[in-house]
C-alpha cells in the first residue's frame, strides 16, 4: 500500500510538472498568424471567452481555450479591453493576453486642416482606410442627428486638428469628437470675449472666425482682419469678402472670381447682402476664434493683400485706394 501511494504521488508530481511545462510552452511559444501584421477588433462588452473566439476567427492560430485558461490562471478574466489591435509574427499567447488586458490598441490618425470645408472633411473621412465609413451615405442632416448636434448646417462645426482613433472605429465617432472639441473651444473663448462685439450668439462668432480663417494669409494679421470686419458690422458697411462669395457659388466657382460673381446674389454674397452670412464657410482654427472674439483695437475698415502673405490696413477709402494701386492694382477691398 505504501509503495502504491508513493507511486501515485510520483505520478501526480510528474504529471503536474508535465502539465505546468506544457502550459508554459503553450504560453510562451509564438503563435502562427494568417498574416503579419494582423489586425483584429474586440467588440465592446466581450468576455474573455468571447475575445478568445474573436482572436481565433481573425486569423490567430490559437485554440480559444488556451487564452481562457491563461486568463483564469492570471485572474484577468474581467480585464479584457475592447478596441482594435495589431499583432505581428513572434507574439506569444501570454503577450497577446497582456495586450488585451492592457488595452494596447492599435491607433490610426486623421488630420482636419484649418480652412477646410465640411465637404473636404467628408472626402478625407471617406478615403481613410482605417475607418468604418458609417457616414458615407448619410445626408448632412442625418450626420448632425447621429452625432447629437442641434445645428442645421454642418459647416464650421468641427475643430481642425489631428485625431487618434482605434482602427475600425466609426467615422461618426471621429466627427462627434471634432464637434465636441469645437464647441468646447467656442464656449471657452465666448466667456473671454471683448466687450461691445456685434455678435448675439457664439454661432455668429463662429461665422466670423471662419471668414477670418479664409481671409488671413499671415497669422499675425488675424486680429486686424477681424477688426476690419467687426468695424464694418458696427457701422453697417457691407463685409464685401470674396471667400463668402466663392462659398456661395459652390460648384459653379471655376477658380476665377469675376465681377458677375460679385453681383450674383446668394445668401453668402456679402457684396449684395448686409451682415454676416447665414453660416460658417470653413473650419476656423483656435487663432481665428480668438481673433473673432478679441479683435485688434483699430478703426480700420479696409485691407488689401501686399503680395507677400501680409495685408495693408486702412482707415479711409482714400488711403485704401492708394494701397490698392501700390500693392494690388485692381484689388477690391
Amino acid at each position: 500500500m505504501l509503495r502504491f501511494l508513493r507511486n501515485l504521488f510520483v505520478f501526480v508530481f510528474v504529471s503536474a510538472i508535465a502539465l505546468a511545462g506544457g502550459l508554459y510552452w503553450l504560453a510562451t511559444a509564438p503563435v502562427a498568424l494568417s498574416a503579419s501584421p494582423l489586425d483584429f477588433t474586440i467588440a465592446p462588452g466581450s468576455s474573455l471567452r468571447g475575445a478568445a473566439q474573436q482572436v481565433a476567427e481573425a486569423g490567430v492560430e490559437l485554440p480559444p481555450v488556451v487564452l481562457v485558461i491563461l486568463g483564469r490562471i492570471h485572474r484577468v478574466e474581467a480585464q479584457i479591453k475592447a478596441g482594435s489591435y495589431e499583432v505581428s509574427s513572434g507574439i506569444t499567447p501570454i503577450e497577446l493576453l497582456r495586450k488585451l488586458t492592457r488595452g494596447d490598441v492599435s491607433q490610426a490618425e486623421i488630420a482636419f486642416i484649418e480652412g477646410w470645408t465640411f465637404r473636404q472633411m467628408r472626402e478625407r473621412l471617406n478615403a481613410h482606410p482605417d475607418l468604418r465609413h458609417d457616414s458615407q451615405n448619410l445626408s448632412e442632416a442625418e450626420i448632425l442627428k447621429r452625432i447629437g448636434a442641434s445645428e442645421s448646417l454642418a459647416e464650421g462645426l468641427f475643430f481642425p486638428d489631428t485625431y487618434l482613433f482605434s482602427k475600425r472605429s466609426s467615422d461618426l465617432e471621429v466627427l462627434a469628437r471634432a464637434y465636441r472639441v469645437m464647441h468646447r473651444h467656442l464656449e471657452q473663448e465666448w466667456t473671454q470675449k471683448a466687450a461691445g462685439l456685434p455678435y448675439r450668439t457664439p454661432y455668429q462668432a463662429l461665422i466670423m472666425a471662419s471668414i477670418v480663417e479664409k481671409e488671413t494669409g499671415r497669422e499675425a494679421d488675424r486680429g486686424m482682419v477681424a477688426s476690419v470686419f467687426v468695424n464694418r458690422l458696427r457701422t453697417g458697411m457691407l463685409l464685401q469678402t470674396d471667400p463668402t462669395v466663392i462659398y456661395g457659388l459652390g460648384d459653379n466657382f471655376d477658380g476665377n472670381l469675376r465681377k458677375r460673381d460679385l453681383i450674383a446674389d446668394t445668401p453668402y454674397n456679402t457684396y449684395t447682402r448686409a451682415g454676416l452670412p447665414p453660416g460658417p464657410i470653413a473650419m476656423p482654427g483656435l487663432a481665428s476664434l480668438r481673433a473673432a472674439l478679441n479683435p485688434a483695437q483699430s478703426d480700420a475698415v479696409y485691407f488689401v493683400a501686399r503680395g507677400d502673405g501680409s495685408s495693408q490696413f486702412s482707415r479711409t477709402l482714400e488711403d485704401h485706394n492708394q494701397a490698392v494701386v501700390r500693392y494690388q492694382k485692381g484689388g477690391k477691398r
